[in-house]
């Protein structure tokens, strides 16, 4: 049985000031308040607020190798390139290991499950091994493939779904295909960059790239990208929707008005300022009350896994919302909601605090860090 105090948590209900939460083999068990901590023997204290294990919605541990070799703000054409142009420099056994240390920091800053996006078997390994919990997204790829077969050596593992990559990718048979094969979450990459809806029009940097190689596209009679995913995803899938950086009022309603099942629009501030220094209107998801979930994408486009950094950089939202979406929304995207991302009786969720807040503003600082304590 453990007992722990703080200054704040975050529950369900909202931030409840001086919360002493009890936990018997990680299962909450009580939620009180304290009084008088000086004389509840046994409580353990942890300055800061505590929160549900967080999660990260969006990420590719696989490509945790490439840390530091991309170039930082060189544009989505320098990134592929450099993807391509590194990605043979570098063993099995490191890609293993590298892997692995990402996962474990992961776990250490009180992330609970991931999202994770694979286009191999390579970190499995260390997924099957990881407290925390994965989902993995297995991606399909590419304009000239035709067939899934490649793909199906990861679905023999657990929690594991086929996934598009994204609406410019794939040709229109296999997308659909994809889109309706199973009833787990899809995760796909969505209007990153400008690119992708000026695709549709004939026009711009992936229309350029794409005619360069020879390639031509079966898919761009649906008009835009949001008007192709409700054309071939069924209405009652749920969704996450990963980066939306050039996310307009328009696709929101075309998308809104398609899905019966729940939406996810996931956010990945640092990846986005790493690669192109785009950034999705964070606002005007708020403003209509989408469900709003966090990533950390990958160490090819992020300087590190940590939720924290993410949060950080929407310190101007209040805590309680912010906190939220790296939690019990993050949870519920991935299908995990019943059981993870809220500190509620019943529940194994784990349990983090974060430190160093600015107490008065109730808000995080520049100093904040979170640290698993459950």
């Amino acid at each position: 049985m453990r007992r722990i105090a703080s200054h704040l948590a975050l529950l369900p209900s909202g931030i409840l000031s001086k919360p002493l939460i009890t936990l018997r083999d990680g299962e909450v068990v009580a939620i009180e308040q304290w009084d008088r901590l000086d004389a509840m023997a046994g409580v353990e204290f942890y300055a800061g607020i505590l929160v549900p294990g967080m999660v990260n919605a969006h990420c590719h541990l696989e490509l945790s190798y490439l840390e530091g070799q991309i170039e930082r703000r060189g544009g989505f054409a320098a990134f592929a390139a450099g993807v391509a142009r590194t990605r043979n420099l570098f063993t099995a056994e490191d890609r293993l290991a590298a892997a692995r240390r990402a996962s474990e920091r992961m776990w250490s800053e009180g992330v609970e499950a991931v999202g994770d996006v694979a286009n191999d078997v390579s970190a499995f390994a260390v997924k099957e091994q990881s407290p925390i919990r994965y989902r993995t997204f297995a991606e399909v790829f590419g304009l000239r493939t035709a067939s899934i077969e490649a793909m199906e050596p990861m679905l023999k593992y657990g929690e594991t779904s086929l996934s598009p990559h994204s609406t410019y990718s794939l040709q229109d048979e296999i997308f659909k295909r994809v889109c309706c094969k199973g009833d787990a979450p899809l995760s796909i990459h969505f209007m990153e960059s400008p690119g992708e809806r000026e695709l549709y029009d004939g026009r711009g940097a992936l229309h350029e790239w794409y005619k360069t190689q020879g390639w031509e596209c079966d898919f761009l009679h649906y008009g835009s990208p949001a008007e192709r995913i409700v054309a071939s995803v069924p209405a009652d899938r749920s969704l996450i929707l990963v980066h939306n950086c050039c996310v307009t009022q328009r696709d929101i309603d075309v998308i809104m008005g398609h899905f019966t099942a729940p939406v996810y629009w996931a956010v990945c501030l640092a990846s986005n300022d790493y690669i192109s220094g785009l950034m999705p209107d964070v606002e005007l998801l708020r403003r209509n009350g989408l469900n709003i979930c966090i990533g950390t994408d990958s160490l090819a486009s992020n300087s590190s896994l940590e939720m924290m950094a993410e949060l950080k950089r929407l310190s101007d939202y209040p805590l309680e919302e912010v906190l939220t979406w790296a939690t019990a929304n993050g949870a519920d995207a991935l299908g995990y909601g019943a059981e993870l991302g809220r500190i509620e009786i019943g529940k194994r969720c784990g349990l983090a605090v974060i430190d160093a807040l600015d107490y008065e503003k109730v808000r995080l600082t520049e100093l904040s860090t979170a640290r698993r304590i459950v």
